[in-house]
């Protein structure tokens, strides 16, 4: 009983994003951290900087240069080859970005909400694999598919096969809890961030580190991404900054002075350009990665605390786990809220989840952890809770999905990693909201 109690108390310290702060007007200065101030929020909205505004258009031009078309930004929902944006067998037309064409935004398309059937592949569990002496804080699928590796606050680091989950690798070197890992985009390097205040990169086919670590945070390490040349690497600390490191030589490349409380999520966007970052300071910024400029600040009129963030596969929009029970998916171009997922519990640890498809590859669905011990899987569009799983004895704390093989994983405070697989589908009743209607 001591020992589970001490385990979960340190989880607790480690992994909690302090307090549910709301920011006070004297701690901000520029007009995009104005927005953080209740009293602010609202003509933030309507108005934020012109110039960051081209800025992120100038983006997105970039990233999608593609042909016109009266697509509304909710349409992305409905289809995964629209929302997986890049999947064999799409169209140039359909992959663009909705604000693609220029700083105008895109009127709704109004439709009649039309009843349809959503096959929805439910999932079952196929393996529990254990062995870590501590709470599992992250797991992550290899991008080939072929392992999954978990982190714990045990300090250690394990490989496992994805098919079999026979354990293949344990990687030591880190002096105290491991919060975070990320994968490179070639499946062959593994980093790890710790509270020993260290980042280190691991030779996945040998399980031996590189040489030399990365050093540079003040304070416990809690999340890390690798960009999608895997020649970068941001980071995000307990000491409130955000870092970007260049692989090759192990040296910060840029330091973004990002929040000013313990920065809980980062992740790149699918091309690079752009990077995000959240906190307990109730702030989600999006960052010019080659510039280090802060391009748009979200804040729901709440301000909870924001543990964990990831942009959606086409980049389009931000996912956001937050300390009130909720998940929220951002237009950050427009700075909206455009849905709210509930029904999970979230008020103390960074919990994450991530996005899956099901439905032949044509549905999308978000997958979160809970404190309750249940995994929640919602459909991006509707919102409806699609299954909730039961399995982990205490709060799940990491899922990651692997739609190539309709698998995903998760881990907890109860030590444990498990596989869920898909089974053959059942059948539920949906309504398609019309496209004015994306809250």
């Amino acid at each position: 009983m001591d020992e589970s109690g001490d385990e979960s108390r340190r989880l607790l310290k480690r992994r909690r994003v302090n307090g549910n702060t709301r920011a006070e007007e004297s701690r901000y200065s520029s007009p995009d951290e104005l927005a953080a101030s209740s009293d602010h929020e609202a003509n933030y909205a309507r108005r934020a900087s012109s110039s960051n505004h081209r800025e992120l258009l100038e983006h997105r031009r970039r990233s999608y240069n593609k042909s016109d078309s009266d697509e509304s930004p909710d349409e992305l929902d409905h289809t995964v080859h629209t929302f997986y944006r890049g999947s064999k067998g799409t169209s140039r037309s359909e992959s663009r970005s909705p604000l693609s064409r220029g700083t105008s935004t895109p009127t709704p398309r109004s439709r009649t909400p039309l009843e349809f059937k959503q096959t929805y592949t439910g999932y079952r569990q196929k393996l529990v694999l254990k062995g870590h002496r501590k709470g599992v804080a992250a797991v992550k699928f290899s991008p080939d598919g072929k392992c999954i590796a978990s982190c714990s606050a045990d300090a250690t680091i394990r490989i496992w096969d994805t098919a079999s989950g026979k354990h293949q690798y344990t990687l030591e070197g880190h002096l105290a809890g491991i919060s975070t890992i990320a994968w490179s985009p070639d499946s062959k390097t593994l980093a790890s961030g710790s509270d020993d205040k260290s980042i280190r990169l691991w030779d996945v086919s040998t399980g031996k580190p590189y040489p030399v670590p990365l050093l540079g945070h003040h304070n416990y390490i809690y999340t890390l991404a690798f960009s999608p040349k895997g020649n970068m690497l941001v980071s995000g600390s307990y000491d409130e900054a955000v870092f970007l490191w260049d692989v090759r030589t192990a040296r910060v490349m840029r330091s973004l002075p990002a929040h000013s409380d313990p920065v809980g999520g980062v992740d790149f966007i699918r091309d690079g350009t752009l990077t995000v970052s959240c906190a307990g300071d109730g702030l989600i910024r999006i960052w010019d990665t080659a510039t280090g400029q802060c391009l748009r600040t979200l804040v729901h009129e709440d301000n909870a605390p924001v543990t964990s963030v990831r942009f959606s596969p086409n980049g389009k929009f931000v996912l956001a786990w937050t300390l009130d029970s909720c998940v929220r998916l951002w237009n950050y171009i427009e700075g909206r809220c455009v849905k709210t997922y509930q029904g999970h519990k979230n008020e103390k640890f960074s919990v994450t989840g991530a996005f899956g498809v099901y439905g032949g590859g044509q549905q999308a669905f978000i997958v979160s952890g809970s404190e309750d011990g249940a995994i929640v899987v919602w459909d991006v569009s509707s919102k409806n809770m699609l299954q909730r799983l039961e399995g982990h004895q205490s709060v799940v704390l990491g899922v990651d999905t692997l739609p190539s093989q309709d698998l995903f994983v998760s881990g907890g405070l109860d030590r444990t990693v498990r596989v869920w697989e898909a089974v053959d589908g059942e059948y539920l009743e949906t309504k398609e909201e019309p496209s004015e209607d994306i809250g």
